[in-house]
């Protein structure tokens, strides 16, 4: 029985040199013309119509090799596709381009920003990266290297080291991401990870960077109050609340006119947009409400920010930069919550869980958290008051 494929051999196709086309079976056919040449073709009907695919000459392309070819010819027909595909692939879709860093930090801050408590965290996020990564907003994300990162950390890894590290991490998470969207190499590093490679690199930043908030002495701090309530900028106003309240700065930016209560004198941080996840109220001195009677608009909306700056939220870093002007660039506004506790502990006797409470920390001590009952918000009230006559220089120390 003869051979449906296979049927030639690989001296025939060398000797063979009748004119024509010998079928090889399955579609594949050798032709040799009235020269001598040899040339591969492929026989296929579509549509009732039959056509040929040449695919190479006999001395380049061998009969092994002409087998494999009509052989995935003949799978294409039969899956309905094109046979020529297998010798002329159509052109490749075109790949998305690939975004710049600026255009993709702006979709991954859009799809993850629901998830966070606090909208100061959202603006402070695209600030600092428009603000210290300014060099890499306009390249192709896939072309971001380390002489990059390093390029937008070194001139603020020493001088600016909190901030250094905040945008450290938010190029890592941004580059990570790229990755998981097929922008960036799945196998290749992350050119802003730390450990093992930008750690080998950057020089070791000092214990006071690295965590430890500086603070002013607490007996410096009736002449600094002075000194900042003679300003009349909104960073200057916000600066006063922070103090007052011995609040994060975070919590003050994102303070709402809708969480103040005046006649009751009691500012109410909703769980959302507190640290340990936890309403947290807290007492208003007379100083705080007449800061805040003073920028309180006439028609009040209660998801206005207090502290916005055309509507949107203030950044942290005027604060900051609002201390250097002063000459007080070596401490933090953060640090102000340690010169409110040192203050408590040195020259007052009101309980250390009273003041804990008052920074809102974490009290796990049953008999502590029975300060957050009962009459513990006007116990505070007094502490805050007590506070608030001290910055004003109405006492040395408070009872």
């Amino acid at each position: 029985m003869a051979r449906s494929i296979n049927r030639l051999t690989a001296r025939e196709v060398a000797t063979i040199k009748a004119t024509g086309r010998h079928a090889d079976g399955g579609g594949l056919y050798l032709r040799v013309t009235e020269s001598g040449s040899r040339s591969w073709v492929f026989m296929t009907t579509t549509d009732g119509k039959r056509s040929e695919i040449g695919l190479g000459s006999a001395a380049s392309v061998t009969l092994a090799t002409a087998r494999r070819l009509s052989s995935e010819m003949r799978e294409a027909v039969a899956l309905g596709g094109n046979p020529r595909e297998v010798i002329e692939p159509s052109e490749p879709e075109a790949l998305p381009a690939v975004p710049t860093f600026g255009s993709f930090a702006e979709q991954y801050i859009k799809s993850v920003e629901g998830g966070w408590r606090n909208p100061v965290h959202r603006h402070q996020w695209r600030q600092s990266l428009r603000d210290h990564a300014s060099i890499l907003q306009d390249q192709p994300i896939d072309q971001i290297s380390t002489d990059d990162i390093m390029r937008v950390l070194e001139p603020i890894w020493l001088t600016r080291a909190e901030t250094a590290k905040r945008v450290r991490g938010r190029i890592e998470r941004i580059l990570d991401a790229a990755k998981v969207r097929g922008h960036r190499p799945r196998d290749a590093i992350n050119p802003a990870s730390w450990r093992g490679h930008l750690a080998l690199l950057l020089p070791q930043q000092s214990k006071l960077a690295r965590g430890h908030h500086a603070a002013l002495p607490w007996a410096e701090a009736p002449a600094f109050m002075t000194e900042v309530s003679n300003r009349d900028a909104g960073a200057a106003q916000c600066l006063r609340f922070v103090i007052l309240t011995a609040a994060r700065s975070g919590e003050a930016l994102g303070a709402k006119w809708g969480e103040i209560d005046m006649d009751k004198a009691i500012w109410t941080v909703p769980a959302s947009r507190m640290k340990a996840g936890a309403e947290h109220c807290v007492p208003l001195a007379s100083s705080a409400l007449e800061l805040l009677s003073k920028s309180r608009p006439d028609k009040v909306e209660p998801a206005t920010l207090v502290f916005a700056v055309g509507g949107a939220p203030r950044s942290n870093m005027a604060m900051a930069m609002l201390l250097r002007r002063m000459n007080y660039g070596h401490i933090t506004v953060h640090g102000f919550r340690s010169t409110f506790r040192d203050w408590a502990g040195d020259a007052t006797s009101f309980p250390r869980e009273l003041v804990e409470q008052a920074l809102a920390h974490t009290i796990q001590n049953k008999a502590e958290r029975a300060y957050r009952r009962g009459t513990a918000i006007e116990r505070r009230r007094e502490l805050m008051q007590a506070w608030d006559d001290y910055l004003l220089g109405k006492t040395i120390s408070a009872v």
